[in-house]
């Protein structure tokens, strides 16, 4: 989906992020003078009723909670093409996941972070709300007027009523935090939010999940947890206690509901912590800026460009790099600039099929004048010969694809390299290959990640401890016939999730 000039009454400034089922975008109410996050139904599941009425629930159950620890949801409404859309809060300081991507937390204010998610569930559980999908993710963070980093409990997509929890039978969840008896697909109750709670407390206190699940297969039937002490992190046996209690792979050998592991925890760490430490969380002024409010409409009824966000600064490198099957894109081939602002660069290939938006100093190295894939790349999901949109017959009568490729260095790509750089490129293919290419000189992979956006269903790998930062593989399902294949080399995984939604294709 192509950015929109508004939402409803909404003025819409840029993309957060997008997931699954819904786009998520940062916009500003004119009339309150205040920046909203407008979460939209995704079109490719417009026509399904079930997702749609999942989508609205969401909604109904944030709208019956009262807790500064849920995100609020503040309107709701319909696009003129039907699709539904809510109007929540903005979480200026973003997400648990994007603060432990940069320094970590603090003992004091990990516990403050469990404190403050357990409130915001013990708020749904109060409604009888179960959120089924606590994850580092679903917390954001959101600056209040006193100017406290404030953490609260979000997308309510897997929530459901408790009573009908009891009954329910769909299997759903984060593999690494779900519990297992959510993995099972058995009836819940409060304890499987209590379990993925203490999944996270174990994540922020230790510096790792208990487990890292790649199926929920495996999340069914997990082996007894691990400790959470380790020589470089110590925790006292009271609270290695608490957090293994919260983590019993049965429930009836857990704590009785979230308040009281909260409060065992809390009061486990009574004395051990730093004297005068601060628990709350500093606001980070370089994270994610709404921007100054729209200016006076121009005449044509669009808005003005949106200023670009400032990058994060300082950012520890989290592993990055890799190679690529050699490009064979068009070298020193110029480029088109679609927008332009000091921060980043929207780049198209030769033909307009592909774009994305990059960091500006990405740009000296631009090829868009097509490629042939390697061979046997996409040969999994049935290649033909034929070309089709998004191909075209070279000079030799070869079928040449649309491509794109933008780096620092021309060799971005090379295995070794520590420059960054993002590779789009088309190819036949009739449904998504089992694997992407390997990276040997990366220390890490995350096990893949199958996802429905809005260009198609994807196949996602992300690499880590790479030579110059993080390596992203992608593989999308763009049309009947034809796939969509992105790398992305990154110094942080923050750029690299934002160059990957960046990603859009027209005419395919």
């Amino acid at each position: 989906m192509s950015m929109p000039a508004r939402l409803g009454r909404y003025a819409v400034r840029r993309r957060i992020g997008a997931g699954g089922f819904a786009t998520v975008w940062l916009a500003y109410d004119e009339h309150l003078d205040s920046p909203v996050a407008v979460k939209v139904l995704a079109d490719n599941w417009a026509g399904d009723g079930h997702v749609r009425r999942r989508f609205l629930e969401e909604g109904r159950y944030l709208r019956k909670v009262e807790s500064p620890h849920v995100v609020p949801v503040y309107d709701a409404g319909e696009l003129d093409d039907g699709r539904p859309y809510l109007v929540m809060a903005y979480a200026d300081q973003g997400t648990l996941a994007d603060r432990l991507e940069v320094d970590g937390l603090a003992p004091e204010q990990a516990l403050e972070v469990v404190r403050q998610v357990g409130a915001g569930l013990e708020a749904l559980h109060q409604r009888d709300i179960l959120h089924r999908d606590v994850k580092p993710a679903n917390v954001l963070f959101r600056t209040v007027r006193s100017g406290e980093v404030r953490a609260m409990v979000g997308d309510l997509g897997l929530g459901k009523a408790l009573d009908v929890s009891s009954r329910l039978t769909m299997i759903a969840g984060t593999p690494s935090f779900v519990a297992p008896e959510q993995a099972r697909g058995e009836g819940l109750d409060a304890r499987a939010d209590q379990y993925s709670l203490a999944s996270l407390a174990h994540l922020l206190l230790a510096g790792r999940p208990p487990y890292a699940h790649g199926s929920l297969a495996a999340a069914a039937a997990p082996a007894p947890p691990p400790r959470l002490s380790t020589p470089e992190r110590p925790f006292s046996e009271q609270v290695e206690a608490v957090v293994l209690r919260g983590l019993a792979p049965d429930r009836e050998d857990r704590w009785p509901d979230v308040a009281t592991f909260v409060a065992a925890l809390g009061a486990a760490f009574d004395g051990t912590t730093p004297a005068g430490a601060p628990p709350s969380l500093p606001r980070d002024p370089h994270l994610t800026q709404p921007g100054a409010a729209p200016s006076a409409r121009p005449p044509s009824g669009e808005l003005p460009a949106p200023g670009s966000p400032p990058r994060r600064r300082g950012r520890r490198a989290l592993a990055a790099g890799a190679g690529l099957v050699a490009l064979v894109v068009g070298a020193g081939a110029g480029y088109a600039v679609e927008q332009h602002t000091d921060a980043e660069v929207t780049l198209t290939d030769a033909r307009g099929e592909l774009s994305v938006t990059v960091p500006d100093a990405w740009r000296r190295a631009v090829g868009r004048d097509g490629w042939l894939p390697p061979t046997g790349l996409g040969s999994e999901g049935g290649a033909g010969s034929e070309a089709g949109a998004g191909s075209e017959a070279g000079a030799g009568g070869e079928v040449r694809y649309a491509a794109l490729s933008v780096g620092t260095r021309r060799d971005w790509n090379r295995p070794r390299s520590r420059a960054q750089g993002v590779f789009l490129g088309v190819l036949p293919g009739t449904r998504l290959p089992s694997k992407v290419p390997g990276h040997p000189e990366c220390q890490q992979a995350q096990p893949p990640i199958d996802d429905q956006g809005d260009l198609g269903s994807s196949m996602t790998v992300v690499y880590s401890a790479c030579p110059g930062g993080v390596t992203v593989e992608r593989v999308v399902q763009v049309a009947q016939n034809l796939l969509l294949w992105v790398q992305i080399r990154s110094a942080d995984r923050a750029t690299a999730n934002e160059v990957l939604d960046s990603v859009d294709t027209s005419g395919i």
